[in-house]
This record gives C-alpha cells, structure tokens and sequence, in this order.
C-alpha cells in the first residue's frame, strides 16, 4: 500500500488545510534560518500569498550552537513585527523554540523557563543519529509542568524506521510534528516513506513547514498542494488550527 502512494501528484485546492504554520526559522541571524530581514520579509509574504493566517516562528535552542534565550527571541520577534507593520504587511506572527534535547534542555524545564505556543506545546527535537539519553526523564518533566512535548520532524531521524519505534516514544505521551517537505521527498527518499508511514498509520498531530530560507520555500509552494498532504488530512486529527 505504501509504496503505491510514494509517487508525486497534485490536485488544485481553493484553500490551504490549514492557515496556521507552526515550525519556522524566519526570525534573520539568530540560527541556521534567514540570513537578513530582506529574506525573512519576502518569505513571509510568500506564506502570506499561499493563505497563511498566522506564522509560529520557532528559532532554535541549542546551547553550544545557537543559545538563544526566551529574550533574544523575544528582541527578534519585536524588531520582526515592527519591519512588517511599517511595510504594512498583515500577518500574525508568533514566535517559540525549537528545544534541542539535552542536559541544557532539562535544565530550562526544571527552571520553568520556556516558550511554549498554543495550549502549553513545547517543540523540540533529537540529534539526528540517536536517541538522547535523557530523553524520557525531559518528557516526564514537561508533562509534570503542565506541558505537552511535541516532537519537530520525526522523520528525519535516523535511527527510527520502525513503526513500533515510533509508538514507543507516542505512548509516552509525545505528539509528532511532520513536516510538508518531508511528504514531498524533499529530504530523500527515507524520509518521505517514514513520513508517508506515519501519515498512513495516523500518528501525526501537527505538520509545518521548517522553512529556514528561500529553497525551501520554493519546495514547499509545490508540496504544500500535494496529494500526500491531502491524504495525511484524511488519516489524522491535524491540531494546527487549534492553537
């Protein structure tokens, strides 16, 4: 059945699933995201374009590469927000995290100290190659402090390529958030079968569009219309619009 779907098609929507994006990194020069206002401004209004409503905005927190704080976010999202106004540009723009999975990471739970979107969601993510090892005792401290973890990118994982792998970390209480380009094979080829598999098996809570400059976007305008996403709707409870 799965590789039946794996080939790309689109059809023509009047209108996007969702007018909400969580998961971005527009906010210019603070991680791996947009290099300069100027991009930051012309991919926004490209999302804008396609339908979007509002943007979560999720710069990365990683202690040793990008140790941004809720302040430094805080000062981006402000000067961000003041650029569109001044432009005019009608948009609602949220800012988060994306909270890489480490000691560091625990160590901001136990503080409290987190941005969270929605009703109490906190993104993160794992290193690519393998699971952390404090990665349970993080989703048992944000579920103690009111919060709901919401895995970035499951996908793109490695070290996961089983089903059961995947229900495992759900059953702890995790949400998954794929992203848009993953469906398209954007990432590769093992990417896009996971994402398919989890959209099949209906384990996927949130989708986003990752996007951290232009190439991406470019992708994404395509993939956004794209059977695959059409039938990861059909399959799963997406929570985009609630928040």
């Amino acid at each position: 059945m799965l590789n039946q779907i794996t080939d790309k098609f689109f059809f023509q929507k009047d209108s996007l699933p969702s007018n909400i994006d969580l998961h971005s990194h527009l906010i210019p020069e603070i991680d791996d995201g947009c290099d300069s206002i100027e991009e930051s401004i012309k991919i926004i209004l490209q999302m804008k374009k396609l339908g979007y409503k509002k943007l979560i905005i999720t710069p990365h927190v990683m202690l040793k590469r990008y140790p941004n704080t809720i302040q430094i976010i805080k000062q981006g999202l402000f000067e961000l927000r003041s650029i569109l106004k001044v432009k005019n540009i009608n948009i609602e723009i949220e800012a988060a995290a994306e909270y890489y999975c480490d000691n560091h990471f625990l160590s901001l739970i136990k503080k409290n100290d987190l941005l969270s979107f929605g009703k109490n969601y906190i993104l993160f993510e794992f290193p690519y190659t393998k699971l952390p090892n404090c990665f349970e005792e993080v989703v048992y401290k944000l579920l103690e402090f009111g919060y709901k973890p919401v895995l970035a990118h499951p996908e793109r994982y490695t070290f996961m390529t089983e089903v059961r792998e995947y229900r495992r970390i759900k059953s702890l209480g995790v949400l998954f958030q794929v992203n848009v380009n993953s469906l398209g094979g954007y990432y590769g080829k093992e990417v896009q079968r996971k994402s398919l598999m989890l959209a099949q098996k209906a384990m996927v809570d949130f989708i986003g569009s990752d996007i951290h400059h232009q190439k991406h976007m470019t992708d994404y305008k395509q993939n956004i219309s794209s059977n695959h996403l059409e039938m990861l709707f059909n399959n799963n409870t997406i929570l985009n619009d609630t928040i």
